[in-house]
């Protein structure tokens, strides 16, 4: 799915530390740590992950384009990260400069003389020609008609999950009664995967997100490198499967796809796959749990959304906004570029900070920092990432989140926090683990 490069962001190899997430790798990172004081980008700095935006604040008020002590460089703004999203950079890591320092250290003690995989086989991290070769054989089945034709489906999906919730009494989990189970079954069904342990796909899938975060710890690593491996199998086993057995899925389709002689080769047709089946619900999981957490924390836009059923596709929008399901993209400099005044040499690492340009208030005016489901322009946020690599499943993401919601608000008009939010941990993958909520009342 992703190349497997981790970041060590405070200089350390000695030891295990939080698994912690952006997609990005080092550049020019060097054996030197950095100075005692805290560098203004430190997602491992206390509180982070459970709110992470004081600290991209600070980032866009003093430092948007910011050069990591690592080597790296962070960009921070509305304006500055949607032209990098669409500019020409490039997101495949043979074009960055060797690594070398803690990084290339800590990898050396890990793999040795055998590097994780970094064949760059899915259509994320390939550059065009290629990328647009590889989304034009998979993109058929995502177009906006296409998507719409599964609402009925959707529907169908979030009512029984719905009537499954009702049964229990007292608080029940969002993200593992819904947040999850709606999003993985519709990317199953598209795909017309066979059955499967989706317990064990969901710990591995967990897993090999955690190749798009800074990892210190070498048994952490290890565990990704292995979990990458078995769920390539799994995925390989389910196209041997499909070939057997094709019917009118996406998995069919992507065996079958061929343009102008154009076909998929068997590695490429396991990245594509693996990719679909991971992305296609890890994010949704955060857009749900994360969404449905900023709501019943602001109970009156939770009010008014369920007092107007009709402002819900907006909404969305604004979920979406507020509190990115991703929240980080990476792009490499393939020349010099200047962002925001600033010169960014050729052959380093870029990462975009998508969650921090979405609160700008350069852009979206001084109540950026509010959730407000009633905003215009909402959707011009760049949660799905912007350009040639905007994201594929934009359009079922929106479908499985509008339907969700306005049933949601229907059927349970008095939900309500019960307990602590605990959080999964991650940086841009970063969402709820466990939300408890109430779903009497009313």
């Amino acid at each position: 799915m992703t190349n497997k490069v981790q970041v060590n962001l405070t200089g350390r190899t000695d030891g295990p530390g939080d698994p912690r997430e952006p997609e990005m790798t080092s550049a020019r990172s060097t054996s030197t740590p950095p100075a005692q004081e805290s560098p203004l980008f430190n997602p491992f700095e206390d509180g982070f992950v459970e709110n992470p935006y004081p600290q991209y604040a600070v980032l866009r008020e003093t430092a948007p384009v910011y050069e990591h002590p690592l080597g790296f460089w962070v960009v921070a703004r509305y304006e500055d990260v949607s032209a990098l999203l669409r500019s020409g950079a490039s997101v495949e890591v043979r074009n960055l400069a060797p690594a070398t320092g803690p990084l290339a250290a800590l990898q050396q003690q890990v793999f040795g003389e055998r590097s994780p995989r970094m064949d760059g086989l899915s259509m994320l991290d390939r550059d065009p020609p290629d990328h647009t070769r590889l989304r034009r054989l998979v993109s058929k089945a995502f177009t906006p008609r296409s998507v719409e034709a599964l609402r009925p489906r959707v529907t169908e999906l979030v009512d029984t999950m719905l009537d499954k919730a009702a049964e229990q009494r007292g608080a029940v989990d969002f993200v593992s009664s819904f947040a999850f189970p709606l999003p993985f079954a519709v990317i199953a069904e598209m795909l017309g995967t066979p059955p499967t342990d989706h317990e064990r796909v969901r710990e591995l899938s967990g897993l090999i997100v955690r190749s798009l975060e800074p990892v210190l710890d070498p048994e952490l690593m290890r565990a990704i490198d292995a979990a990458d491996e078995e769920l390539r199998g799994i995925v390989g086993e389910m196209i041997a499967w499909k070939r057997k057995n094709p019917a009118d899925d996406l998995l069919t389709a992507l065996i079958q796809a061929e343009e102008g002689g154009d076909v998929l080769d068997d590695e490429e047709l396991v990245a594509q796959a693996l990719l679909l089946y991971i992305a296609g619900h890890e994010t949704t999981v955060n857009l749900l749990a994360g969404g449905m957490l900023a709501l019943l924390r602001e109970p009156g836009q939770w009010s008014l959304l369920k007092n107007k059923p009709e402002l819900v596709p907006g909404a969305v929008e604004e979920l979406l906004r507020y509190d990115s399901p991703v929240q980080q993209s990476r792009r490499i400099t393939t020349e010099p570029v200047v962002v925001g005044g600033t010169e960014i040499p050729a052959g380093v690492f870029v990462l975009t900070l998508l969650a921090s340009a979405n609160r700008d208030e350069r852009y979206w005016g001084e109540d950026a920092e509010e959730l407000r489901v009633e905003r215009e322009g909402a959707r011009h946020h760049v949660s799905f990432g912007a350009g040639v690599h905007h994201c594929l499943g934009a359009s079922l993401a929106r479908l499985e989140a509008g339907i969700a919601f306005e049933r949601l608000a229907v059927r349970f008009p008095g939900l309500a926090l019960a307990g602590e939010v605990t959080w999964n941990g991650r940086i841009n993958l970063r969402g709820p683990a466990e939300l408890p909520v109430a779903l009497a009342g009313g």
